[in-house]
C-alpha cells in the first residue's frame, strides 16, 4: 500500500510541476448509463488523498439514470440512508484538459480496489471479470474502434444538423470513406487526436465514416483491458469537448439520422495464456470456434448492455453492417461476431454490436463472459454466413423484452455477478418507463 501511495504521490506532484497553472483536477468515473460524474478537487487536496487520505463519494451515484435521475432498485437509492463509498484514484490517468477556458487536469477513480468495491460500479464488473480470466490462465488483448457523428453546434428546433464543411460552408456532402472529408475536417480531428494522445490514449487509424459527418477512430491493442476501456471512455470525453471547441457537436448516439448509418463501438480481443500463445489459434482453432458459440448463446441476454437505450435498438438493421440475429463469420461486416483475417498469433474475434453509446466496461465484460462460457462449454457454433446467409438467432429488439432476458440467465448472473444484473435491468427498465411519461407531437398528429 506504502509503495502504491508513494506511486501516486509522485504522480501528482510531477503533474504540478508540469502544470503549475492548474488550480483543479476533475475526479472521475463512468456510471452505469456511460455518464461520467465526479468531483472538482482543488490540487493541492488530491496531493493529500494520493498520499492516503481517504477518497468518497456517494454509492448510488452510480445508479443514476440516462438524465440523472435515481431510480428505486431495491433497497438502495431511498432506503439506505445514500451512503458514502470508498473510491481509490486510477495511476497514470492523472492528465491536462485541453478543451476547457480554464486550465484543469482530470483523473480517473474507480471503487475496484478498495476494501468495499460497489459491485454494480462497471469497471468493478469489468474489473472481476479479468481477475477471474486470470486466475485460469487466460490473458485477453483488447482494441476498441468508435464510430461517432459531428454535427453543427446549433441544433434546429432541438435536432442535429449536418456539420458545416469548413472549406465550402456548406453541409457536409463528401461520399462516403472520402478521403477528402479527413482533410476538409482536419483542424477539429487533429485536435482531438493530439488531445486524447496527451490523455495516454494509443489512437491509430482514422477512418470517414458511411453517414454525412460520421468517422471512427481505431485504437492500440492494449493486453490490459481496464485501461482499453478507460481510454473508449475518455475519448468520448475529450472528443465532446474537443468539437465544441471547434464550433461542432460530437456525439456518440447510436442512430442520429434515421436514413443514414448507426455508430458502432467494435472490440477485438485475442486471448493469450501466460507464455504468449493465442489460445483462439491452437487445435486448428477449435477454441476460436467454441468461443464464438459462447458469444452467439449469450448475445441476446446482453442485449440491454449492447444496445442500452430507446434510440440504440433503432440502430439494429435497416443499414449495412448492423445485425439484426445473432451470427458470426469470416470477413464479414454484416456478422455480430466477425473473424478478421490474421495469421495464427493474432487471431481475434471482432464484436460489431454494440452502440457507440454503450458503456465500454460493461460491454467489454460481457464479450470476455461469452467467450469465457463458450470456452468451457466446448460447443460447435452455428453456421457462419460465409456458408449460409440466413444463419443466426434471434435477440430481443426492445428494451423491456431484452432485460426479461437477460436478468435471468444463470451464466450472465455467474459471470457479471447476480447483484450488478439485477440493479442493470432495474436501472434499465425505470429509464425505458421514464422515457414513454412524454407525449411525442407524432402522437397528436396520428390520434388526436
Amino acid at each position: 500500500m506504502k509503495s502504491h501511495s508513494s506511486t501516486l504521490l509522485a504522480e501528482v506532484r510531477t503533474f504540478r510541476q508540469n502544470h503549475p497553472d492548474v488550480r483543479y483536477v476533475d475526479l472521475i468515473a463512468l456510471d452505469i448509463p456511460g455518464h461520467f460524474y465526479g468531483k472538482r478537487y482543488p490540487v493541492d487536496m488530491l496531493e493529500k488523498v494520493a498520499a492516503g487520505s481517504p477518497l468518497k463519494l456517494p454509492q448510488n451515484a452510480v445508479l443514476l439514470g440516462a438524465q440523472g435521475g435515481l431510480f428505486k432498485i431495491g433497497d438502495y437509492c431511498f432506503h439506505d440512508g445514500d451512503p458514502d463509498a470508498n473510491r481509490r484514484l486510477v495511476p497514470g490517468t492523472l492528465k491536462p484538459v485541453s478543451w476547457e477556458a480554464q486550465p484543469l487536469g482530470q483523473m480517473l477513480i474507480t471503487s475496484d480496489g478498495t476494501e468495499a468495491p460497489i459491485e454494480f460500479e462497471p469497471r468493478e464488473v469489468l474489473a472481476k471479470v479479468l481477475e477471474r480470466l486470470h486466475r485460469k490462465g487466460i490473458h485477453p488483448v483488447v482494441a476498441f474502434e468508435l464510430e461517432f457523428y459531428l454535427f453543427d453546434k446549433k441544433l434546429s428546433d432541438g435536432l442535429p444538423q449536418f456539420a458545416r464543411d469548413p472549406l465550402s460552408d456548406d453541409a457536409d456532402d463528401q461520399p462516403n470513406l472520402h478521403i477528402e472529408r479527413l482533410s476538409r475536417f482536419a483542424p477539429v480531428l487533429d485536435d482531438l487526436v493530439e488531445t486524447a494522445k496527451a490523455q495516454g490514449i494509443d489512437i491509430t487509424v482514422i477512418t470517414a465514416e458511411l453517414g454525412p459527418g460520421q468517422f471512427e477512430i481505431n485504437f492500440g491493442h492494449l493486453e490490459d483491458g481496464l485501461r482499453a476501456a478507460d481510454w473508449a471512455a475518455l475519448f468520448c470525453r475529450s472528443t465532446r469537448g474537443v468539437a465544441l471547441k471547434h464550433g461542432y457537436r460530437a456525439s456518440f448516439m447510436a442512430k442520429p439520422y434515421l436514413q443514414h448509418p448507426g455508430s458502432g463501438m467494435h472490440v477485438h480481443v485475442s486471448l493469450y495464456d501466460a507464455a504468449g500463445n493465442n489460445l483462439l489459434a491452437a487445435h486448428q482453432q477449435q477454441p476460436l470456434r467454441h468461443a464464438v458459440a459462447g458469444c452467439l448463446e449469450l448475445l441476446p441476454h446482453c442485449m440491454p448492455i449492447f444496445s442500452p437505450n430507446h434510440n440504440a435498438f433503432r440502430r439494429l438493421g435497416g443499414t449495412v453492417n448492423a445485425a439484426t440475429r445473432a451470427c458470426w463469420g469470416y470477413e464479414d461486416r454484416d456478422a455480430c461476431v466477425r473473424i478478421p483475417e490474421s495469421d495464427p498469433r493474432n487471431l481475434r474475434i471482432e464484436h460489431r454490436l454494440a452502440s457507440a453509446d454503450a458503456n465500454p466496461y460493461l460491454v467489454l465484460a460481457a464479450i470476455l463472459v461469452g467467450l469465457e462460457h463458450g470456452l468451457e462449454a466446448a460447443k460447435e457454433p452455428i453456421a457462419p454466413l460465409n456458408e449460409d446467409r440466413n444463419s443466426g438467432a434471434d435477440f430481443p429488439l426492445e428494451m423491456l423484452e431484452a432485460v426479461r432476458a437477460m436478468q435471468h440467465q444463470p451464466a450472465l448472473r455467474e459471470g457479471l455477478g447476480a447483484e450488478f444484473v439485477d440493479v442493470y435491468c432495474e436501472n434499465k427498465r425505470q429509464d425505458h418507463l421514464a422515457f414513454q411519461q412524454e407525449i411525442h407531437a407524432r402522437e397528436y398528429r396520428w390520434y388526436l
